[in-house]
Protein backbone atom coordinates (compact mmCIF):
# COMPACT_ATOMS: atom_id res chain seq x y z
CA UNK A 1 0.00 0.00 0.00
CA UNK A 2 1.24 3.48 -0.84
CA UNK A 3 0.93 6.34 1.62
CA UNK A 4 -0.72 9.28 -0.16
CA UNK A 5 -0.94 12.96 0.64
CA UNK A 6 -4.62 12.42 1.57
CA UNK A 7 -3.56 9.69 4.03
CA UNK A 8 -1.03 12.03 5.63
CA UNK A 9 -3.63 14.80 5.95
CA UNK A 10 -6.13 12.39 7.51
CA UNK A 11 -3.52 11.09 9.95
CA UNK A 12 -2.49 14.60 11.03
CA UNK A 13 -6.12 15.57 11.54
CA UNK A 14 -6.79 12.52 13.74
CA UNK A 15 -3.55 12.63 15.72
CA UNK A 16 -3.60 16.37 16.46
CA UNK A 17 -7.34 17.02 16.55
CA UNK A 18 -7.10 19.46 13.64
CA UNK A 19 -9.82 20.00 11.11
CA UNK A 20 -9.23 18.46 7.72
CA UNK A 21 -8.83 21.97 6.25
CA UNK A 22 -6.19 22.90 8.85
CA UNK A 23 -4.32 19.64 8.22
CA UNK A 24 -4.47 20.19 4.46
CA UNK A 25 -3.16 23.73 4.84
CA UNK A 26 -0.30 22.50 7.06
CA UNK A 27 0.78 19.75 4.65
CA UNK A 28 0.49 22.02 1.59
CA UNK A 29 2.57 24.72 3.32
CA UNK A 30 5.27 22.20 4.25
CA UNK A 31 5.43 20.79 0.73
CA UNK A 32 5.53 24.29 -0.80
CA UNK A 33 8.49 25.23 1.44
CA UNK A 34 10.33 22.05 0.44
CA UNK A 35 9.61 22.61 -3.28
CA UNK A 36 10.78 26.25 -3.19
CA UNK A 37 13.97 25.30 -1.35
CA UNK A 38 14.83 22.50 -3.79
CA UNK A 39 13.95 24.72 -6.77
CA UNK A 40 16.49 27.27 -5.55
CA UNK A 41 19.14 24.53 -5.52
CA UNK A 42 19.40 24.15 -1.74
CA UNK A 43 19.23 20.84 0.12
CA UNK A 44 16.47 20.01 2.62
CA UNK A 45 17.55 18.20 5.79
CA UNK A 46 14.88 16.70 8.06
CA UNK A 47 16.64 15.46 11.20
CA UNK A 48 15.89 11.83 11.98
CA UNK A 49 14.32 11.34 8.54
CA UNK A 50 16.76 12.19 5.76
CA UNK A 51 18.11 14.70 3.28
CA UNK A 52 16.73 15.76 -0.10
CA UNK A 53 19.59 16.90 -2.34
CA UNK A 54 19.61 18.64 -5.72
CA UNK A 55 22.18 17.08 -8.05
CA UNK A 56 23.38 18.46 -11.37
CA UNK A 57 23.40 15.95 -14.24
CA UNK A 58 25.73 16.72 -17.13
CA UNK A 59 24.83 16.43 -20.80
CA UNK A 60 25.18 12.81 -21.86
CA UNK A 61 24.63 10.47 -24.73
CA UNK A 62 21.46 8.38 -24.55
CA UNK A 63 19.39 6.12 -26.77
CA UNK A 64 15.72 6.11 -27.73
CA UNK A 65 14.71 2.51 -26.94
CA UNK A 66 11.80 2.61 -29.42
CA UNK A 67 13.93 3.58 -32.44
CA UNK A 68 17.41 2.67 -31.18
CA UNK A 69 18.43 6.19 -32.24
CA UNK A 70 21.36 7.78 -30.38
CA UNK A 71 20.63 11.20 -28.93
CA UNK A 72 22.16 13.78 -26.61
CA UNK A 73 20.31 14.28 -23.33
CA UNK A 74 20.36 17.85 -22.04
CA UNK A 75 21.89 18.74 -18.68
CA UNK A 76 19.35 18.74 -15.87
CA UNK A 77 18.86 18.85 -12.14
CA UNK A 78 17.44 15.91 -10.20
CA UNK A 79 16.35 15.45 -6.61
CA UNK A 80 17.81 12.56 -4.63
CA UNK A 81 16.96 11.36 -1.12
CA UNK A 82 19.31 9.86 1.43
CA UNK A 83 17.66 8.49 4.54
CA UNK A 84 19.09 9.13 7.99
CA UNK A 85 20.79 6.44 10.02
CA UNK A 86 17.85 6.39 12.45
CA UNK A 87 15.35 5.80 9.64
CA UNK A 88 17.57 3.14 8.09
CA UNK A 89 17.71 1.33 11.47
CA UNK A 90 13.89 1.45 11.79
CA UNK A 91 13.41 0.15 8.26
CA UNK A 92 15.88 -2.70 8.79
CA UNK A 93 14.60 -3.51 12.29
CA UNK A 94 18.06 -3.35 13.80
CA UNK A 95 19.57 -5.64 11.18
CA UNK A 96 23.16 -4.86 10.15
Amino acid sequence: MTLTKADIIESIAKKNGYTKNKSTETVETLLEIIKRTLESGEDVLVSGFGKFCVKEKKERRGRNPATDETMILAPRRVVTFKCSGKLREKINGGLP
